[in-house]
């Protein structure tokens, strides 16, 4: 089962603070998507609030075509994993966290749960309060991938992986999701190390949507023009500059746009240089406030 999200002029206020501001956004069922967005976002909110976890201010939110605050049949279906995995206490083993997760999730795989406790060398022995940060990381995505949710979630839910741990997990989730598709959101800032699963991505600052394409797309859109000023700005009149610098005569300027067969015959006619924007590097500059940074942001 697959389960599409729609998401419709949500907020979401603490007191005087609004976390979540008007967004709007739609994601198709079946897919691995990218959550972006700086600390304090709202990413975590709004993950929070797909799950049910929390109550809109405003706004709507439906999964597979219903609401989901206090409907069990959507939100038995939806599992946010966050870092610590939100586990049972820490004088229980690892086994009762995964016959708990088994109770609460009506698609749980318990072969699978013991495939990948193997694969992250957990033992089901091992009480929760004994893991490292490590081991609780490693707990948590089992527990999300187990979980065979149709819709899943997770939060910064690996960081405390190490760099083999966490491709295991990359690895697992891939293989898993073509064998059983369902609708993945990952929450992260090690955007390198993911990004060829995305299929899309949504960028939030500031509580409200920056930016929602597809991932192939932001890759094409995204470059670095380098060269003499004179040639560089003819060729960016009509692209979206959102970073620049200049020594000398020389003008490297970022850009996000539809850089066409026509922008690079004219790139490469003027003899400059055109270079691929990494989509790490891509939201960095796109979440940089013009009051952060020295560069003309246009």
């Amino acid at each position: 089962m697959t389960l599409g999200i729609e998401v419709h002029n949500l907020t979401l206020n603490y007191g005087s603070f609004t976390a979540i501001d008007g967004l709007s956004f739609r994601l198709d069922g079946g897919g691995i998507y990218g959550l972006l967005g700086r600390n304090g976002s709202g990413k975590s909110t709004l993950m929070s609030v797909l799950a049910g976890f929390r109550k809109a201010t405003a706004g709507d939110i439906r999964i597979g075509g219903e609401p989901v605050f206090e409907n069990g049949k959507i939100t038995s279906q939806v599992c946010l994993i966050r870092e610590g995995g939100d586990t049972v206490e820490n004088d229980e083993k690892i086994e009762e966290a995964l016959k708990f997760a088994g109770i609460m999730r009506p698609n749980w795989d318990d072969d699978y749960a013991a495939h990948l406790l193997d694969r992250f060398e957990l033992s089901p022995e091992k009480k929760l309060g004994a893991l490292s940060r490590g081991q609780r990381s490693a707990l948590a995505v089992t527990l999300g991938l187990g979980s065979r949710a149709p819709v899943t979630m997770f939060d910064e839910s690996y960081l405390g992986m190490d760099a083999p741990s966490r491709y295991a997990f990359y690895e697992e989730l891939l293989k898993d999701y073509i064998e059983h598709p369902r609708t993945i959101i990952i929450s992260t800032h090690l955007i390198e190390e993911v990004s060829s699963m995305f299929e899309a991505l949504v960028i939030i600052d500031k509580g409200r949507l920056l930016l929602q394409d597809d991932a192939e797309n932001l890759r094409s859109h995204g470059a670095t023009i380098t060269g003499h000023s004179d040639l560089v700005e003819p060729l960016v009149f009509d692209l979206r500059v959102l970073s620049e610098k200049r020594l000398g005569s020389t003008r490297s300027v970022v850009v996000y746009g539809a850089l066409d067969d026509a922008h690079r015959r004219r790139a490469a006619e003027a003899g400059l240089e055109v270079e691929p924007l990494p989509l790490q590097d891509l939201f960095v500059h796109l979440t940089t406030s013009t009051e952060e940074s020295h560069d003309d942001v246009r």
